[in-house]
């Protein structure tokens, strides 16, 4: 391997990201697609999509088929109708800067373990989407960089439950990271988008997960961290990258709230401010294409919460967490003048509440329970008085998805070479429950 400066990469904060419960929750509905077991105006319904001759305007005769697709019920009327851009949170918080083609563009993109595609706004898209975005985008034209190559037959699409897609064609190019930089790695260049990801800040996405649910065609592509091992580029013995994930609600502690990734290699700041030499790892189970491991149990203020046989992701790419329905109930009946609102479809509680008041809620990752901040339970402003739960309902969906309500309380390692999850306990000496930034 060769000599290497191994960097922080540190996440850029979003000033246009505003944070809403509901918008956040919708997101995950189609992003995951599962169904929903409380109360809510979102649901998944059946939609006739006629496939036929085109016609002038619209399309004729041929075949009907029944797609499942992500509805949203009028209050006013009781009658379902499409789910929009408006419905669902379609920023992100937080971006990190990378660095493509030759010479190299930085594009800032959403860091995501709970997919596995790196896809870019490019010049192929219509020149409407172009102009709509402004200078909000960084914009990548294939005929700039003098290492890109295009990959002859291939394409990738993104399908999401409200029926939105991304997709486009695919090729090759230098991409740095971290200063580790990754020769003919594939990148996915945007054709079409729909306005549910074109709408947000970010140039695109870099996916985390395993290669397995990547969506390019004819077959899928290495990840960067799999292109990274495959090339010598890091350690063999730290075939890893790791997340620590900050808050603005941090600014004063030691950490300054600081949010960074690294790519080969563990940071030793937070063992050393957890007083620990190593983390504490399970394996991981990435046969669904996620970083998933055992979580079997759960606590509340100290009450045992047993879940046999429950599993969960590590989901950078997700601002809430989703558990099953019973830790939910558990979670919030601990909480002063909490309840349930049908109308956001979540839990909400007083933003009155104090952190004495407020439970200790720990996950298990593996066989050892990790807590959550106490100031990361609000999320978002929910109005009359309330913010809205950083903890939801997964709905019939069959594993929690611990996203950054969970993992802004851990130092997160992602050990591919040895298929396995790392935590390191992160305790911020004050718990700031001022109301959360962006509602």
């Amino acid at each position: 391997m060769a000599s290497r400066q191994l960097n922080r990469i540190k996440l850029i904060h979003n000033p246009k990201y505003k944070r809403s419960g509901p918008k956040s929750y919708v997101y995950l509905l189609n992003k995951y697609g599962f169904n929903p077991t409380m109360e809510g105006p979102y649901h998944f319904g059946n939609k006739i999509h006629q496939q036929g001759k085109h016609g002038a305007h619209k399309l004729v005769g041929g075949r009907a088929s029944v797609q499942k697709t992500l509805q949203k019920t009028a209050p006013a009327t009781g009658e379902a109708g499409e789910v929009t851009a408006e419905d669902q949170q379609n920023d992100s918080e937080y971006l990190c800067p990378v660095t493509i083609g030759t010479p190299g563009q930085t594009f800032n993109l959403d860091f995501d373990t709970g997919s596995a595609d790196l896809w870019i706004f490019s010049t192929e898209l219509p020149k409407a989407t172009i102009t709509a975005a402004g200078n909000d985008h960084t914009i990548y034209n294939s005929k700039d960089s003098s290492t890109y190559k295009a990959t002859s037959g291939a394409s990738w699409k993104i399908s999401y439950g409200d029926g939105s897609s991304a997709s486009g064609t695919v090729g090759t190019d230098n991409v740095t990271i971290g200063g580790l930089t990754i020769k003919n790695q594939t990148i996915e260049l945007a054709k079409t988008l729909s306005a549910q990801f074109s709408s947000g800040v970010g140039d695109g996405l870099l996916g985390l997960a395993f290669s397995s649910i990547n969506t390019v065609t004819p077959g899928p592509a290495h990840t960067p961290v799999e292109n990274l091992i495959s090339q010598d580029d890091i350690s063999s013995s730290e075939e890893l990258f790791t997340a620590n994930l900050g808050s603005w609600r941090d600014a004063s502690d030691p950490d300054a709230g600081e949010s960074f990734y690294t790519f080969g290699y563990i940071d030793q700041a937070p063992l050393q401010a957890a007083g620990v030499t190593e983390p504490y790892y399970t394996p991981v189970d990435s046969s669904q294409g996620f970083w998933m491991f055992n979580s079997a149990s759960a606590s509340v203020n100290g009450q045992s919460i047993a879940r046999a046989n429950n599993t969960a992701i590590a989901d950078t790419g997700t601002t809430l967490a989703l558990v099953d329905d019973a830790t939910c109930k558990a979670i919030y009946a601990a909480i002063p003048g909490s309840k349930y609102d049908s109308t956001q479809q979540g839990y909400v509680f007083p933003s009155t509440v104090t952190a004495d008041q407020l439970p200790v809620v720990t996950f298990a990752v593996g066989d050892q329970q990790f807590a959550v901040q106490k100031e990361d339970l609000a999320f978002a402003d929910a109005g009359s008085g309330n913010v809205y739960g950083g903890i939801q309902s997964r709905g019939d969906q069959g594993f929690d998805i611990l996203g950054d309500t969970f993992l802004k309380s851990i130092y997160a390692i992602f050990d591919l070479g040895n298929t396995r999850f790392g935590a390191v306990q992160r305790s911020e000496p004050t718990q700031n429950l001022a109301p959360p930034q962006g509602s």
